[in-house]
């Protein structure tokens, strides 16, 4: 039987990750290549855009040679799905020379540009036509801010030969020495140019912004046909790069949320929870976004997305500022160690709170501190803080989409602290599925790719992978739950708390 590998790529901010994967979802070679970012004063955030395609060509090649190594065949491999950090972009010219370097998501730099479209009262069409609230976070307002500060960017703009891309479009154009510029619809809708009812490139927003000379990219569902390489001559003969989609969209897909009320939630220093909410865009009142989930030739599945600013990096605060802990895995033991929180409840306001609260003012908090209370309480608090905050998202969520959360996937390094995974599963009631796969963008990338390239017939034959899956067991903390999850809606909303740091 003839073999049908999928090779993935996932650009990421920090790495490269290339593997490639069989027919089954198992990995059978993989690599790693570190990336470099340069932070600047004023919150610039930058990457070198011709060093983040030699960076994905040589996690590509150390990938097909441990491919290789284990006795594999390159022909083998069939097809290509990428998926890539979001909101990164890069801006060339028309001989595909890079005008500056890449603007990256954690940017802050269009800050003031955001100010100047709130002045202007943008905001509202903003978000009914993007889904998105104006922030630097995404990648229009920083493309405004080169447009307004970088001559070389604003002489190119005006001469109507200024590409934009986000770095799933940078590396296929870079693939196919400058044959195909194209996206996908997730990518699109990170970056303020995206009309999500549509599903094109909105003409006035872009001549608002004082970007309608601007180039973008023919715009395609996440799993299609986007071009042929061979990646510069790694291996053999082209293949066909069959899905391209963000990160976050690309988990998503890997954890099988492809259906209405299915959710997943990346439980790492901070946390993103993508939630489908079907095949109708829903705008929201309570501090979600909308935007594309995925997306095949045949449907396209729209989301809403909180952001957690603050999860597993509470934890690591509480090790090295409190001291109080030498290692994160001692802190399932403590926290179990007591009955419960003793009524302590820490408020990881750290860099402000995120979503639902969007109060990027608020401050880090302790309250409810009583002689009685010991370390192994703070320690409670600080995991318990996790859950409750993705209990407050969900909630938003279920009151925007009109829906109940049917079941929530979650990976991330948080997840091997079963302290929080079992109060998680008890505080939301539903369907909690712990993931065992530590790369689940670059599975989801290579499930589209191989959905398009006939490797699975359809998603009925995707969702099998997924049948063997385990619950996260339920009823440990269930007494207590309800009690304790009001005692922190009543401290993150208190106006006035005990500050201890």
């Amino acid at each position: 039987m003839e073999n049908n590998y999928i090779l993935a790529i996932d650009q990421g901010t920090s790495s490269t990750k290339t593997i490639v994967f069989d027919s089954k979802g198992q990995v059978l070679a993989k690599a790693t290549e570190p990336l470099k970012t340069f932070y600047d004063e004023g919150g610039f955030v930058e990457q070198d855009p011709e060093e983040i395609y030699t960076n994905v060509l040589a996690s590509i090649k150390n990938c097909l040679a441990e491919f290789e190594k284990d006795g594999g065949d390159l022909t083998d491999i069939k097809t290509c799905g990428i998926s890539n950090q979001r909101e990164t972009f890069v801006v060339w010219n028309e001989f595909g020379q890079p005008l500056y370097n890449a603007v990256v998501w954690q940017c802050k730099r269009s800050v003031p540009v955001c100010k100047e479209l709130l002045e202007r009262d943008l905001e509202a069409e903003i978000n009914h036509k993007t889904g998105l609230i104006i922030d630097p976070y995404f990648s229009g307002t920083k493309m405004m801010w080169l447009n307004q500060h970088i001559p070389l960017v604003t002489a190119t703009v005006a001469e109507g030969q200024a590409h934009f891309g986000t770095v799933d479009t940078w590396l296929l154009y870079k693939f196919t020495k400058g044959k195909k510029y194209l996206t996908d619809y997730t990518n699109a809708s990170r970056t303020l140019f995206f009309n999500l009812h549509t599903l094109q490139w909105d003409k006035e927003l872009l001549a608002q912004f004082g970007l309608d000379t601007l180039k973008l990219p023919e715009l395609r569902p996440s799993s299609s046909h986007f071009a042929d390489t061979d990646f510069g001559g790694l291996l053999p003969a082209p293949i066909p790069v069959m899905s391209m989609i963000g990160d976050s969209h690309a988990a998503a897909f890997g954890e099988g949320c492809f259906t209405p009320g299915t959710a997943k939630a990346t439980l790492g220093t901070g946390c993103s929870i993508l939630m489908n909410i079907g095949d109708k865009p829903k705008a929201s009142g309570n501090g979600m976004i909308t935007t594309i989930c995925w997306s095949t030739d045949q449907q396209v599945d729209y989301a809403l997305e909180g952001v957690i600013v603050s999860c597993g990096s509470t934890v690591e605060w509480v090790k090295n500022e409190l001291g109080i802990i030498h290692n994160v895995s001692e802190t399932e033991a403590l926290a179990n160690a007591v009955a419960d929180n003793n009524g302590v409840y820490l408020i990881p306001a750290f860099s402000g709170l995120g979503a639902p609260h969007w109060d990027m003012s608020r401050k880090a908090s302790i309250c409810g501190l009583t002689f009685d209370c010991n370390k192994n309480h703070v320690v409670r608090a600080a995991l318990e803080s996790i859950p409750y905050q993705i209990k407050d998202v969900i909630t938003a969520m279920q009151t925007d989409a009109g829906m109940q959360l049917n079941g929530l996937m979650i990976h991330g390094g948080l997840t091997a602290n079963q302290f929080v995974l079992n109060f998680l599963a008890d505080l939301l009631d539903c369907k909690v599925v712990r993931s065992e796969m530590p790369d689940i963008s670059a599975l989801g990338a290579a499930l589209l790719a191989g959905l398009k390239a006939g490797t699975f017939k359809d998603l009925a034959a995707i969702k099998k992978l997924y049948a063997q899956k385990l619950t996260v067991e339920t009823g440990k903390y269930a007494d207590k739950i309800a009690a304790g999850y009001l005692g922190w809606q009543q401290a993150v909303g208190a106006k006035k708390q005990e500050v201890l740091y």
